[in-house]
Order: C-alpha cells, then sequence, then structure tokens
C-alpha cells in the first residue's frame, strides 16, 4: 500500500524491490495471502463441527495472523524506522484490535483482504514498471570488437568510444555508432517507434570524427537497441554503454516515475489535511461510548472499521499508476514524457507552435536556383558560394554545397577565410581580400537594388528562399532554394484537428511569403515568419498569455529557449540527440511527425483516466466512511471495499499499456 503522509513514490518502489522475495521467490506474498485465507476458511467452518476443541480454532486464526500479517508486519517495521506513517501499521493495528476483543476470524479476515490486495498491487504495477525494464533488454550484452585485424566478443559495457565493431545481419545493435562500412535496413522501432526500417549508410570518418558530430547524417548514425538488417555492418562507438541513447531514456523515464503532477499534487494537499481530520475523528469514535449507550469494544470496533475505511489508498496511487503506465506506453511507442506535469499538461493543450523547418518540412532544402548578375558567370556565383558555406553546419549551407558540387562538377573551390556567421541572416568571410556576403534581405539591410528586390520576390513567391551573394559592393547572383513540407504533415494536422486542437500555428526564421506557401500546402492557416530565435521566445510567450497553454514543437537544439517557454516543449529526432533529450519536456525519438497525434492521444487517455481514478477512490471513501460510522459496514467489507478499490485504479490506469493511437480512424 502507499504511505497516507508520503511525499513521493520511493517508498512504493521500495516495497516493490523488496518486498516479494522470500521462499517463493516474487510469490511468497501471494502465497502467504492464499494460506492465510485457507487457513481463515478452515477454522471458520470447524465453528460449525460439534464439541471441536476451541483452541485448534483459535490456533488456525493465530497461524492465519502469522502468514496474513508477516509482509504487513515487515513492511511497517521499514517505513515506520524511516520515520514515515504507513497504512500498512495502521491496519496492522485494526487486526489486533479484533483479536484483543476476541474477533479473531475478523482480525483474520482484514489481513487476509489486505494481504491478497496489497500482493496483487504489487502484481499489477509489476507489470507496469516491468514495461520499462524491459527496455534495457533491448541492447545485446556483448558486441563483436574489430581490434588488430582480429575479431574479439567483448561485454558492451567495456566497448570505448572509437572503438570499431561488427554488427551480424539480423543481430542487436551493441551501441550507438557511426557506420563506416557496409549498407543496408536497420529496425529502429525499439528507439524511435518508427515502423519502417531506415537504409544505413557509411560515413568516411577520419580520426577526429569524434569531434564532428555535426556532420554525421541519420543515414550514418545507429542506435544501441535497433536490429540491423540482412547485411554486415562495421561501425565506430560514439558513445559507451552507459551514456547511449537507450541508457538515456531508460534513466529519464525511470526519473519521470517520481516526478509529481499537478493531480498528484492536488491529492497531496488534499492528504495533508485529511489524514489528521481521520485520525482525530477515530480517535473520539474510540469514547463513544460515553455518550450513547454502547460497550467499549463496540467503539472501538466502529472506530477501527472507520479507520480501515478511510486510509485513502487508491487515492494516492490512483494517479502515479496511471503516470507510470502512460510513461512506459509512450516509451514503447518511441516517446519520451518526462513525468507526470508534462503528461498531464500535454492533455491539456488546445494550441500547438511548429517550427518549420525539420518539423513541418524536411528539413533538407535543395538548391533549385543559381542566377549569376552581369559582370559574373554561374560557375564564378557557385565558387563563392561553395567556398564560403563549406565552413558552416546550417541545412541551407550544406544544401547550398551539396547542389553547387554536382553543377560545379570538376571546377576548383577558392579558400575562404574568417568566417562569420550572422544569425538569422547568412554568413560572410573573406576570398582574396575580398569580403563575400552570403544571406537574405536581413543581411544588406535594404540596400538591394529594387530589380534585385523583385527577382527575390518572385522566387520567394512560389516558396523557395532566396539567398543573395555580394562581392564587396558588387552583386554576384541570386541562390534559390526549396525545403519541401513532409509527406505526412498535411494529414498530421487534420488528425490534430480531429483529437481538439483548434490552434495551430507556424513559427519560422524563414520568410513570410516562403514560409505561408508552405503553410498553405499543408493546412495550417497563422503563419508568423522572419522570426530571429529570440523572436521565437517572445512569439511562445505570446501565444502562451492568449491560449493558456500551447505546445511547443521543434528540433530541440535551436528551438529550446522557445520550448522552455511554452507549457510543454517536444522535441523532434531526438534519438542521439543530447540536447533535445535535456530540453525537451518531451521528444519525439525518431523523425516522424506522426507520432505527436499518438503522444498527445494518450495524455488526453491518460488523463480521462486518471480523473476516473480520483472519483473511484474519494467516492469509495465518501461511502465507507459513514457507513462504518452508522455501524451498517464492519471490518470485513470495509477493508473488502478499501482493498477492491486500490486494484480497482491499479487496473484501470494499467489499461493505459496497451493504448491505440485511434486519431487515424477518427473523421476529418
Amino acid at each position: 500500500m502507499t504511505t497516507i503522509h508520503q511525499k513521493d513514490e520511493d517508498t512504493h518502489q521500495h516495497n516493490d524491490a523488496h518486498n516479494h522475495q522470500g521462499i517463493f521467490g516474487p510469490y511468497t506474498e501471494l502465497v502467504f495471502s492464499v494460506t492465510c485465507g485457507a487457513l481463515l476458511a478452515l477454522g471458520y467452518l470447524l465453528n460449525f463441527v460439534e464439541n471441536f476443541p476451541a483452541w485448534i480454532n483459535l490456533s488456525l486464526y493465530l497461524m492465519a495472523y502469522f502468514f496474513g500479517g508477516f509482509f504487513t508486519t515487515k513492511e511497517a517495521i521499514e517505513t515506520i524506522s524511516k520515520g514515515r506513517f504507513e497504512i500498512d501499521f495502521l491496519m496492522l493495528v485494526a487486526a489486533v484490535g479484533a483479536g484483543i476483543l476476541g474477533e479473531w476470524a475478523e482480525g483474520a479476515l482484514l489481513l487476509f483482504l489486505f494481504s491478497l490486495g496489497h500482493s496483487l498491487e504489487h502484481y499489477a504495477m509489476g507489470r507496469a514498471r516491468n514495461s520499462i525494464s524491459s527496455l534495457a533488454d533491448l541492447a545485446p550484452p556483448t558486441a563483436v570488437l574489430l581490434k588488430n585485424q582480429k575479431r574479439q566478443e567483448i561485454p558492451v559495457n567495456e566497448l570505448e568510444k572509437g572503438d570499431t565493431i561488427l554488427i551480424k545481419p539480423n543481430s542487436k545493435i551493441p551501441a550507438d555508432a557511426l557506420v563506416i562500412k557496409g549498407s543496408g535496413p536497420v529496425d529502429q522501432s525499439p528507439i524511435t517507434g518508427e515502423s519502417i526500417p531506415l537504409e544505413k549508410v557509411a560515413y568516411q570518418a577520419n580520426d577526429d570524427f569524434l569531434q564532428q558530430p555535426e556532420k554525421y547524417l541519420s543515414e550514418n548514425r545507429i542506435f544501441a537497441g535497433s536490429i540491423n538488417g540482412p547485411s554486415a555492418l562495421e561501425a565506430r562507438v560514439l558513445k559507451v554503454a552507459q551514456d547511449s541513447t537507450i541508457a538515456r531514456l531508460i534513466r529519464i523515464v525511470k526519473e519521470a516515475e517520481k516526478q509529481k503532477s499537478p493531480t498528484q499534487r492536488f491529492t497531496d494537499r488534499f492528504e495533508k489535511y485529511f489524514v489528521p481530520s481521520i485520525l482525530i475523528l477515530v480517535v473520539v469514535l474510540c469514547f463513544a461510548f460515553l455518550v450513547i449507550d454502547e460497550s467499549f469494544s463496540s467503539s472501538f470496533y466502529r472506530a477501527m472499521a472507520v479507520l480501515v475505511a478511510a486510509s485513502p489508498c487508491a487515492l494516492a496511487i490512483s494517479t502515479p499508476s496511471a503516470v507510470l503506465s502512460g510513461v512506459a506506453r509512450a516509451a514503447r511507442g518511441g516517446v519520451l514524457i518526462k513525468g507526470g506535469r508534462p503528461l498531464e499538461d500535454l492533455g491539456n493543450i488546445e494550441s500547438i507552435a511548429f517550427d518549420k523547418t525539420g518539423t513541418l518540412t524536411e528539413g533538407k532544402p535543395k538548391l533549385t536556383h543559381s542566377l549569376p548578375f552581369d559582370g559574373f558567370t554561374e560557375i564564378q556565383l557557385l565558387q563563392y558560394a561553395v567556398a564560403v558555406e563549406q565552413a558552416s553546419d546550417h541545412p541551407l549551407a550544406t544544401a547550398i554545397v551539396k547542389g553547387a558540387t554536382l553543377l560545379l562538377k570538376d571546377s576548383p573551390v577558392p579558400q575562404a577565410e574568417g568566417l562569420q556567421s550572422i544569425t538569422g541572416k547568412g554568413v560572410s568571410a573573406r576570398i582574396d581580400q575580398d569580403q563575400i556576403r552570403i544571406g537574405n534581405q536581413a543581411l544588406f539591410e535594404g540596400n538591394i537594388p529594387k530589380e534585385i528586390l523583385a527577382q527575390m520576390t518572385e522566387i520567394e513567391g512560389t516558396g523557395h528562399t532566396a539567398m543573395l551573394v555580394q562581392k564587396g559592393d558588387h552583386w554576384v547572383g541570386l541562390l534559390g532554394l526549396m525545403d519541401t513540407p513532409r509527406a505526412e504533415a498535411a494529414d498530421v494536422l487534420k488528425r490534430l484537428r480531429s483529437l481538439g486542437i483548434r490552434k495551430m500555428v507556424m513559427l519560422t526564421g524563414d520568410n513570410q511569403r516562403v514560409a505561408e506557401t508552405v503553410a498553405r500546402t499543408i493546412g495550417i492557416s497563422e503563419v508568423w515568419g522572419n522570426l530571429m530565435p529570440e523572436d521565437k521566445v517572445d512569439a511562445v510567450a505570446r501565444l502562451d498569455a492568449r491560449e493558456n497553454k500551447v505546445a511547443m514543437i521543434g528540433d530541440g537544439v535551436n528551438d529550446a529557449p522557445a520550448m522552455a517557454k511554452s507549457t510543454v516543449g517536444i522535441a523532434m529526432g531526438a534519438a542521439g540527440s543530447d540536447v533535445a533529450l535535456e530540453t525537451a519536456d518531451i521528444a519525439l525519438m525518431g523523425d516522424q511527425l506522426s507520432s505527436l497525434p499518438f503522444a498527445i492521444g494518450l495524455s488526453r487517455e491518460a488523463k480521462r483516466i486518471i480523473k476516473q481514478n480520483l472519483w473511484i477512490s474519494l467516492g469509495m471513501v465518501g461511502i465507507l466512511i459513514p457507513l462504518t460510522i452508522l455501524g451498517i459496514a464492519s471490518i470485513g467489507p470495509a477493508v473488502l471495499a478499501h482493498e477492491g478499490s486500490t486494484l480497482i485504479v491499479v487496473f484501470n490506469a494499467l489499461r493505459l499499456l496497451t493504448y491505440q493511437d485511434k486519431s487515424e480512424e477518427l473523421p476529418t
């Protein structure tokens, strides 16, 4: 059972971890409980045998007390020694009180029902925790190390950064690594939830590859716990076992269990006043015989019944069980939810702010236009562009370099020096003492000639991003890039509307006209463009003030400040990203926008179940207290209803473990 004064779930976890063990392993508590019930039943039946010695009945009841009270006493002693006051202790007091009054059968029944409920509750909560613990089994225990042209199988924990490993076909991948030889599909669904295997290709690693993570692409990286396809791969280890994505995922999910949701904080505040009130009531009821015509034993018995009836076990466990189950189900679906607060908050969200690049679009823009101006050739334009942009890791720079290199073929590229990045505007560098600047309109502060501005406007009107190239005071040319919307974006937005998301806004540093073109394609009506990173923070703050609660979804790196400002920050493609895992409240491990409706639907179902559990637990206490005070219900029925309500809320919460995303079936 849960404590009535507890401030966290530590006791509960301690109990689950230690109190099940014994001569029958994890089932010892259940075996003891059943033994208690059998002895109780035998003693009760022997009452109907004429002239049967009474001491045998008493012996059977005392043995039932031993088996039914063994784990209850053990837990009570452990928690009292730590200064905590558990419901287990109160149940023991009630059972001992029944024995003092000669109601041995009644006391044995209390211990039987309590211990049975206790063991079943541990079993049910264990299922939820096992769902998390099973994540640890995803990564294999050993890896094949390639060293000095020899293969050696070693424990995964002995792998070091930079080690080269062999991954056999159709085997589990032992570490976060970079593919350096071979290619083929890899099933990442255990980590990211992506249902389709992703094609992996080799990255030409050099000696300082560990210091160049910005150059790795998703097709170069593999994660511990994912499953290799039919091809053999060689890879170099990027992270040791304890720092791998799956290890961090497990740690964060386990830590999430300890975080309290708003509902859990409410129940804590409620118990803070409720429990002392009940204890005072119980003491008063013990002396009811002084006021009404009944014996002390009757008053004491009624007080013990009220004590059992009013114990808020179901209330204390109603929210943690739902949070644990929801977080575990989300982790299995490739969504990391960091505790009860983001789980509940996401279920209340009705507004979402989306970053554009990499979230609603592929994040892989392509070079579509290269228009030189008078006095320059296309080759010169592309040479300047590659020379300056190849030192930058911005997605637009990567697209320019990739597209321009293909067009240049074997043409030489000059050496650029002194690269400077101007956030949200562009870059500049020197080539042969000439200053080369590449960027959007904001970089040139309104000094663009009208005829060039008209060309930029025309390109941007078709949904492209226009970048100007300037050499000194001369305009070299114009580059056009296009980042296409994700194929699933329009459908995902429809599913979100079906789930009750009424407002969706696109936030982007891109040109307003470009952003509006993308928005029309996917079905977003409100677009805020030309935003610097700090402008996104202000935009989220304005949305939050207007809509009360707003979620922000982005890549978890550039959008981290805006995510921190939102009610719930959601990071896309968090697998392998340390920043995303640390900064976001919720992380979509795979680069899949379709995981968002699943996460929101799960959170809303969790919110519904938490409300149901609150009504069940509070309703049962509200019914049992007057029934026991009036003497209508005795200890037996009270403990039966008490344990029954606790099991109901736990098993109701476990329904979240089988949650399936139904948003695809909803009318759009």
